[in-house]
């Protein structure tokens, strides 16, 4: 890939309003991503963020039960870009996680398509899922939340 190849992909991320975009060729592969200041290349993580969620909760009074004020940390992993979420890679094929799953890092956890490319998207941390956020083949938004994970 030559210089000229890249501005290309950046015309073409500009043109088509692309927040991210990943080529392969041949032994070569680049990942380009917008962010507010312009375009870099980008080899990090799905977003994260963190979230507390009360375990156990008193149902005739709404408030915790005082015995039991454990706090289980939750992380969300989000949208990096936008496109079509799908869970497997075929309507036959088995999803690539379940609730109640463990998942490691580097595991493939669903696809992102956009522009009629398919973007595998990895989990950077291992954990429990505990919930999916999205239905199969729905449009999502960048930084939409997709997954609740317990990270262990």
């Amino acid at each position: 890939m030559n210089l000229k190849e890249i501005k290309e992909m950046i015309n073409l991320m500009n043109e088509n309003g692309l927040v991210e975009l990943e080529v392969e060729k041949d032994d070569m592969r680049i990942r380009l991503k917008k962010t507010a200041n312009g375009i870099e290349g980008f080899n990090g993580p799905v977003v994260f963020q963190g979230q507390n969620i009360p375990l156990v909760q008193d149902k005739t009074q709404g408030t915790p039960i005082a015995e039991e004020k454990s706090i289980v940390k939750t992380v969300e992993i989000k949208a990096p870009m936008v496109g079509t979420f799908y869970r497997s890679t075929s309507p036959e094929s088995p999803a690539y996680v379940e609730v109640g799953q463990t998942i490691e890092p580097g595991q493939v956890i669903c696809i992102l398509e956009a522009m009629k490319l398919m973007n595998e998207i990895k989990s950077e941390i291992k954990g429990k899922l505990l919930e999916i956020l999205v239905d199969n083949a729905e449009p999502v938004e960048f930084g939409q939340s997709l997954f609740l994970i317990d990270p262990l």
